[in-house]
């Protein structure tokens, strides 16, 4: 399987005219994963957690929004033989590995979920970021990179862009500060540069800007390791790109 960075969008992604039929169309042209595995900028829980594995209530993760978007429902089949996989592959003697089976899936993973594979049918398992150091995240996704042999899509669920400041910008156009960064990132994975885009903090122009906290970027790391040790970075191509809102929604594949 691919592995895959997408840029999630908020709830309202799925009222926009665009954005829902381009990841429809990009699942439409994956092969059917076994199960999803997915890594999403609104959990970070540290030791390294598993969520639920049966299915259970989403996690309506956001507030002020209008009451439609809290009757979403996305009830895709747990994953338990695949947390079990998980459980052997990571856990050792100085790395645990711990369980929360109420862990419903936030909105980083059920709001582009939704869109790609809406009828819910496929297992998904949701996992915790236990850090946001960009290279311990990276050897997270090497160790978990032979998943994708046995048909699991990894998708590492963050936005290329997140200043929520983007929301005032009233000039025609993203923000600079969102465009530059979009440009540096997208010439960055071309170049295959690992050691640029994890100090992307202080290598990216308006790398603070863009990424005040950096847990929308940091799941492209787990991306960048699963794909990497299948020696497939130079496979990356970007399926989405564009801005929602003033933020960059570059989303990429890998294999």
């Amino acid at each position: 399987m691919p592995a895959l960075y997408l840029s999630h969008g908020a709830p309202p992604l799925a009222d926009d005219p665009l954005w829902p039929g381009q990841l429809a169309a990009w699942a439409a042209d994956l092969p059917r994963p076994k199960a999803v595995l997915i890594v999403s900028a609104h959990w970070e829980e540290a030791p390294l957690a598993l969520g639920a594995t049966e299915t259970v209530p989403l996690v309506y993760d956001f507030w002020g929004f209008p009451e439609h978007y809290y009757t979403v429902r996305y009830a895709a089949p747990g994953a338990p033989r695949l947390a079990d996989r998980i459980r052997r592959t990571l856990r050792t003697a100085g790395t645990p590995v711990q369980d929360i089976p109420d862990r419903g899936l936030d909105h980083g993973a059920y709001v582009p979920l939704v869109e790609m594979f809406p009828a819910a049918d496929i297992p998904v398992l949701q996992i915790s970021m236990p850090t946001l150091d960009p290279r311990r995240l990276y050897e997270i996704g090497r160790k978990l990179a032979p998943l994708r042999e046995e048909g699991v899509l990894i998708v590492g669920s963050g936005f290329f862009t997140h200043n929520l400041a983007a929301l005032r910008h009233r000039g025609d156009g993203p923000p600079a500060w969102s465009a530059e960064f979009d440009d540096w990132g997208r010439r960055a994975l071309a170049a295959q540069d690992l050691d640029v885009l994890f100090d992307f903090r202080h290598k990216a122009p308006a790398g603070q800007l863009a990424h005040p906290r950096t847990e929308h970027f940091a799941p492209l790391f787990v991306t960048l390791g699963a794909a990497d040790a299948q020696g497939q970075l130079d496979s990356g191509r970007s399926v989405v790109d564009g801005f929602w809102m003033g933020l960059a929604k570059r989303s990429v594949q890998f294999g």
